[in-house]
């Protein structure tokens, strides 16, 4: 029996000869010229990476980044001075990079957790991963709960927070779990109660310095960028995406429902605590990186779906490298539109993701 085609979360298209051309070409195959979508996003990412590194109150050109990179890499490049130099490999390239990581994680978190649940408004922050993972981290940094050193204790304490927030999630909804409609009301509950113990932690614990830095940090901020955090940060998702990469399959059966996914074959218990385990160790390694960024895990996959349509084993790839470029420029933009102030990057994603978010809700209430 040959594997489904995950169907589109998007409304179905209109009878008659719109229904006609639709089911001609299968949800999970690249729609026309989206074959070109993804190499294309890959240019627009190394481009992106290049350009936003060299954008700042620095003057500083891409050979500029190209001849430090090369430099620290140990190829042949003339050296620039020590304080452009600092200022690319110290400061900007770690930051750009980690945004990157981020964007493409939380995008590709987004999407498998919308073809688990057959919901498209899951995400990681509207299941309370990004809540509990918030909490986990500031009862680390506010209240000195010692669980390591470094990013790997901040780590560990966001992953412990977004475990105990997910399976809070798990036990109010119950055994109907998979009811978008139940899943989504717990989440959106456990959510709400992570975000209030983690108010409660920053008011009573921190004094006011500390009050104002954590508080940027929740809103999203990618200040604290450094070599160790993306070391850290691309290890685990890069594995975390192969992982959700190689269950493509069997998240296309999910998206058509739990039944179908069994009648195929598939151990589905085994396999949504797999994914939800990854997602949520994902999630749990970005927030404890750049807080809790929201939007991008919702906004970006019915983005990218939209353009390439819905095999996950297209649509997962498509959807790192594009979150990626996107986070990279909000984070430009967040550094230097109100220069020398900074905003929170993640005030700048909300800002940009809600009015896609609606014209993604006015598309399919417009769509019969």
């Amino acid at each position: 029996m040959s594997p489904p085609v995950a169907p589109s979360l998007a409304p179905a298209p209109d009878s008659g000869a719109g229904a006609r051309r639709a089911s001609s070409t299968p949800a999970g195959t690249w729609r026309s010229g989206g074959r070109y979508v993804l190499p294309l996003a890959v240019f627009l990412l190394l481009t992106s990476i290049a350009a936003a590194v060299a954008v700042g109150s620095a003057d500083l050109s891409a050979a500029d980044v190209l001849r430090s990179v090369g430099t620290h890499l140990g190829l042949p490049a003339r050296p620039l001075l020590p304080l452009p130099d600092s200022i690319v490999w110290d400061l900007r390239l770690p930051r750009v990079l980690l945004a990157a990581l981020v964007g493409a994680g939380l995008a590709v978190c987004g999407a498998v957790l919308q073809a688990l649940t057959r919901n498209p408004l899951a995400d990681p922050f509207l299941l309370g991963v990004s809540s509990g993972a918030s909490t986990g981290a500031v009862a680390v940094l506010v209240l000195g709960i010692h669980v390591g050193a470094g990013p790997v204790g901040l780590t560990t304490g966001a992953f412990a927070g977004s475990l105990a927030a997910f399976g809070a999630v798990l036990l109010l909804a119950g055994r109907r779990a998979v009811e978008p409609t139940r899943i989504v009301l717990a989440g959106v509950a456990v959510s709400q109660l992570f975000s209030a113990v983690t108010s409660l932690i920053v008011i009573s614990d921190a004094h006011t310095q500390d009050t104002r830095s954590v508080t940027f940090w929740l809103l999203g901020s990618l200040t604290a960028a450094s070599w160790p955090a993306v070391a850290l940060c691309a290890v685990v998702t890069g594995v975390g995406l192969l992982v959700c990469w190689a269950a493509a399959t069997a998240l296309d059966a999910f998206a058509f429902g739990t039944d179908t996914a069994r009648s195929l074959g598939f151990s589905t218990g085994r396999t949504r605590l797999l994914l939800f385990g990854v997602t949520a160790l994902v999630a749990a390694t970005l927030v404890a990186a750049s807080g809790a960024i929201g939007f991008v895990g919702l906004t970006v996959p019915h983005a990218v779906r939209f353009m390439i349509g819905s095999g996950h084993r297209t649509l997962l790839p498509a959807c790192a490298v594009t979150g990626a470029i996107f986070l990279i420029w909000a984070d430009t933009a967040a550094r230097t539109v109100f220069s020398p102030q900074e905003l929170p990057v993640g005030v700048l994603t909300a800002v940009l993701g809600v009015p896609v978010f609606a014209l993604v809700m006015l598309r399919r209430t417009a769509t019969p």
